[in-house]
């Protein structure tokens, strides 16, 4: 047996899907930012077709998602290495999505702050609640949020080119799916607050300041679905 199938078996079939998840970042960014249209002879056709392609590939990304989590509980291979790719590799996708759509020009960069910085809060967080041997539970809101970015992010890829589901962005049709977009992020970040004071209103019970006396309550130690 071949030393790169004992890795692949020790890895698990779960931990190589969220892996495969991550190299295939750079795959979207690629087809969303750079040039490569004009390697083709039908340069302008192929320009049209880029905001849909990485749509599509970003859509294929985040379904995996979904996919390593089933594999994982199907096959047994829930593991420490696991726990700790997954929620990255998610962090990952739509903070490069975010990034890329501010360079686009297509989304104001004061949407991806507030997205990206309620991650690296949550993530402190954690990180001192497992310090103490506390699971924050996951929310409702933290699930929502988790499908409106991957929506809105779709929707903003493809919403300011040209022939929008063969709509003239111009035009009443367009207009409406820009508003749409727009009001789907904006539900988005609504969300994200609403996730962040949740987990908050959690975390306070070991985030008392000096001055406090010590929490008095126990939090609950279910640890399911997304943040």
């Amino acid at each position: 047996m071949s030393t790169e199938k004992k890795s692949a078996e020790k890895l698990g079939l779960a931990n190589s899907i969220t892996l495969m998840r991550v190299l295939a970042i750079p795959v979207f960014l690629v087809a969303f930012l750079s040039s490569w249209p004009l390697l083709f002879d039908n340069a302008d056709f192929m320009f049209s077709l880029r905001p849909w392609i990485a749509a599509i590939v970003f859509i294929g990304i985040a379904v995996t998602d979904a996919l390593d989590g089933y594999v994982a509980r199907k096959r047994g291979e829930v593991t420490a290495f696991g726990m700790f790719i997954d929620p990255l590799a998610d962090k990952l996708l739509i903070t490069a999505a975010l990034v890329a759509l501010i360079q686009a020009g297509t989304l104001p960069a004061w949407i991806a702050f507030t997205i990206i910085a309620r991650e690296f809060i949550i993530s402190g967080l954690r990180m001192v609640a497992s310090a103490q041997g506390v699971v924050i539970p996951s929310s409702m809101y933290g699930k929502v949020k988790t499908w409106l970015q991957c929506i809105a992010i779709v929707l903003f890829i493809v919403k300011n080119h040209t022939m929008v589901f063969g709509v003239d962005p111009a035009s009443f049709a367009g207009q409406a799916f820009d508003f749409i977009a727009w009001a789907v992020m904006l539900i988005t970040v609504l969300f994200t607050v609403l996730s962040l004071l949740d987990y908050y209103r959690h975390a306070s019970k070991i985030l008392y300041a000096p001055w406090q006396s010590s929490p008095e309550e126990d939090l609950p130690t279910d640890n399911k679905g997304a943040e």
